[in-house]
């Protein structure tokens, strides 16, 4: 639990002293977000705010849990590291996406075939890599059974390993894909995504601590009750790293900000929650939890959806917190009420989460 503290507090205070030099840096250079004509004309003045601030995130959480290891003098654990590199690889990925926009003044980066490459090659090696190093007890970081707050009976490699390695690939990659673009998606209001990635992630070092202490690899009496996740402790401590630098963060973040973290940073918090979820075992319960995000998307998909059917527009303009916007709400009475909506799906999860464990007892 120290580790888990530590790393904890080393995100925020890494990200939170980081981020002022890194705004300098990037003002230095020039590096400023370009906005949609398109979009509200409240967003005209954010014209030329640094953006790409998902690099302080990713670095203090990288920091942090390393230096907490170190600390505590605790192995590293292949899960810990596997959702590392989905965090990083796909920040890498949005942080290209990022430096186009700001080298040719547009706000379309990467387009949307290399883009999608781009996290598909990213999620694939995360997901074969899932599948393998078992340790002493034979168990591997992942699993092929579909998850929801543990492993359920449908399982993907019903006709055979090679089967189940592609189905699961495939699977974790509509998790990966969909997780990260609903984050970046919801990143358009000022300290909207990182507040609610914040919350996701807390649930996260709940749900992770909570599994290391009623773990099937400790309890004797296995099946009752115990997880079968593999580094549920380690889990814990990267998801606190990161929630520690969001938070961190989000104090530069937040109305009016001084900084975005751009798709570097929506990409990268996307990957480290889709990895988190399927090496946590915990994949649908995700939905419920990033339940904000989930909504946000649906707009997205319901506005394209009747417009091309209908010719007609459901909403005043998409993503949904936009709509909301252009009805005259005030940004920060927008992004207050989403986080509020945000806390109730994450409080949702952890009561389905809990009360489950209490049922199987």
């Amino acid at each position: 639990m120290i580790a888990v503290l530590i790393s904890a507090l080393l995100g925020l205070l890494l990200s939170f002293l980081g981020t002022p030099l890194y705004i300098r840096f990037l003002v230095k250079k020039g590096y400023g977000q370009f906005i949609r004509d398109d979009g509200p004309t409240s967003h005209h003045t954010k014209r030329g705010t640094p953006t790409m601030g998902g690099v302080v995130i990713i670095s203090a959480t990288l920091l942090s849990y390393f230096i907490a290891h170190l600390a505590t003098l605790t192995p590293l654990t292949v899960s810990g590291l596997l959702v590392l590199f989905l965090m990083t690889g796909l920040g890498v990925v949005g942080f290209v996406d990022d430096f186009i926009k700001i080298s040719k003044q547009r706000s379309l980066g990467l387009r949307t075939v290399p883009k999608l490459i781009g996290q598909g090659l990213v999620g694939i090696t995360f997901a074969l890599l899932a599948l393998q190093f078992p340790n002493h007890q034979n168990r591997l970081p992942a699993s092929t059974r579909i998850s929801f707050i543990r492993d359920t009976n449908i399982d993907l490699a019903f006709a055979g390993v090679v089967v189940g390695m592609i189905l699961f690939v495939i699977w974790a990659n509509i998790i990966v894909t969909a997780v990260s673009n609903g984050v970046n998606l919801t990143d358009g209001l000022d300290g909207l995504a990182t507040g609610a990635s914040v919350m996701v992630l807390g649930a996260y070092v709940l749900i992770g601590t909570w599994q290391s202490n009623q773990s099937c690899q400790l309890i004797s009496q296995a099946g009752k009750g115990c997880y079968e996740v593999r580094d549920p402790r380690d889990l814990a401590i990267v998801a606190a790293g990161m929630m520690g630098a969001a938070f961190g963060f989000l104090w530069w973040n937040t109305s009016p900000a001084k900084i975005f973290m751009g798709d570097t940073g929506s990409l990268a918090f996307g990957g480290a929650m889709a990895g988190l979820a399927i090496l946590s075992r915990t994949e649908i319960l995700l939905i419920v939890l990033g339940g904000l995000f989930v909504i946000i998307t649906l707009s997205v998909i319901i506005q394209v959806g009747s417009f091309k059917l209908t010719g007609k527009r459901v909403f005043r303009m998409a993503p949904l917190q936009h709509h909301f916007e252009l009805k005259g709400w005030a940004e920060v009475t927008i992004v207050v009420r989403f986080w509020i909506i945000a806390g109730l799906f994450v409080a949702a999860g952890l009561g389905m989460f809990y009360a489950e464990w209490v049922v199987g007892l």
